[in-house]
């Protein structure tokens, strides 16, 4: 039996056999390409089954929950009510599906775990806010034009779907709260491979600054705007003691009043927003300095946005992410260890994609 298949005419047509042998750089892309194909197609249908079991054990729950409280009149039923609730589930179920097509082709939200914790609960939610009336709706629908006949009061109406939409809405929080217990621990999982993959990021990010700093004779690339390189350079201070360090910008502070604070743009530690002042948190002769200075945040970031390194984490605070010593994920938030003062700054959930955008710029 021989190992490989004979060439076929499409083969020969396109120059991939020599000599009645398959070449063997081809061979290898075909079976690269045939692996590719082949995990892809495990993975997607090892996410659709997820997907309906997921939805099938929470139609289940939403089933369960109906045939033991009996709303709608479903007590009045003998066996036929158990007909009810299997109708009812299949409803819900299709309702789920559609959802997930809803949130796929039209809200552009697929499912996924690779996307982060962040795009898995907004996703979620999404997904509740989509189903939970779409339910209520088609239930209601059932109740009007199956259940009206036999028992009186299901006629559809806005006071039936207010009825029907706290029921389901009081399901699908009942379900959210199991899925997130069940999937508690794959979720911080996913917090914590996160949060590792941004250290190594950022750290490698923070070598190549000091290395390009260190460097007698640095390769200027011509295809990068020359002024973004340094100021790129200029972001990120040396944390290890050199013998020589290369002259950082100078840069002054001004705020609404006659005060003003200089300081080189890379012994910038962090600006947090006080009351109607902000605290700029520098170093100065080595040591961890903060002075007072009235202004807006605003204007602070007006000031500094020529440097990419010096990015917004919060709505309070600015960070110079030249003195990130670390990114730590606690029960859900992220937070920056600063180095030198050893003061931990929260992230916030909408400023975290832009934190990671400039780690990976500064990295690239």
């Amino acid at each position: 039996m021989a190992l490989l298949d004979p060439p076929n005419f499409w083969d020969k047509q396109h120059g991939n056999v020599t000599d009645g042998v398959t070449n063997g750089k081809n061979l290898r892309n075909d079976l690269v390409i045939r692996s590719f194909l082949s995990t892809f197609a495990a993975c997607m249908k090892q996410g659709r089954i997820e997907t309906i079991t997921t939805r099938i054990i929470s139609t289940t729950f939403m089933v369960v929950a109906l045939a033991v409280f009996k709303p709608f009149g479903l007590d009045t039923w003998l066996w036929q009510g158990y007909v009810h609730l299997i109708a009812l589930g299949v409803i819900g179920f299709s309702i789920c599906m559609m959802t997930d097509i809803i949130l796929k082709y039209i809200v552009k939200m697929p499912r996924s775990f690779k996307k982060g914790v962040e795009y898995i609960i907004r996703r979620n939610l999404w997904f509740q806010l989509i189903n939970t009336p779409l339910v209520a709706l088609s239930i209601c629908l059932y109740r009007h034009f199956v259940l009206n006949d036999r028992v009186e009061g299901n006629q559809f109406s806005i006071v039936n779907f207010l009825e029907t939409l706290i029921i389901i809405a009081f399901c699908s929080f009942a379900i959210g709260l199991y899925w997130r217990f069940k999937f508690r621990s794959k979720y911080l999982a996913m917090e914590l491979e996160e949060t590792r993959l941004l250290n190594d990021e950022l750290k490698e990010m923070q070598e190549r600054s000091l290395l390009s700093m260190s460097s007698d004779n640095p390769i200027v690339d011509t295809n990068v705007n020359s002024e973004v390189h340094k100021q790129d350079i200029s972001a990120v201070n040396e944390v290890k003691e050199m013998s020589e360090k290369p002259r950082p910008q100078e840069l002054t502070l001004t705020g609404t009043t006659n005060e003003s604070v200089t300081l080189q743009i890379s012994h910038l530690l962090y600006i947090e927003a006080v009351g109607n002042y902000m605290k700029v948190c520098h170093l100065r002769n080595e040591q961890v300095r903060t002075d007072m200075l009235r202004a807006t945040m605003k204007q602070m970031e007006e000031t500094l946005q020529d440097y990419p390194m010096i990015v917004r984490c919060h709505r309070a605070f600015l960070v110079n992410l030249g003195h990130v010593e670390q990114i730590v994920s606690h029960s859900g938030s992220i937070q920056l260890l600063i180095k030198h003062c050893h003061e931990s700054l929260p992230v916030s959930r909408s400023n975290m994609a832009q934190v990671k955008a400039a780690i990976q710029r500064g990295e690239s």
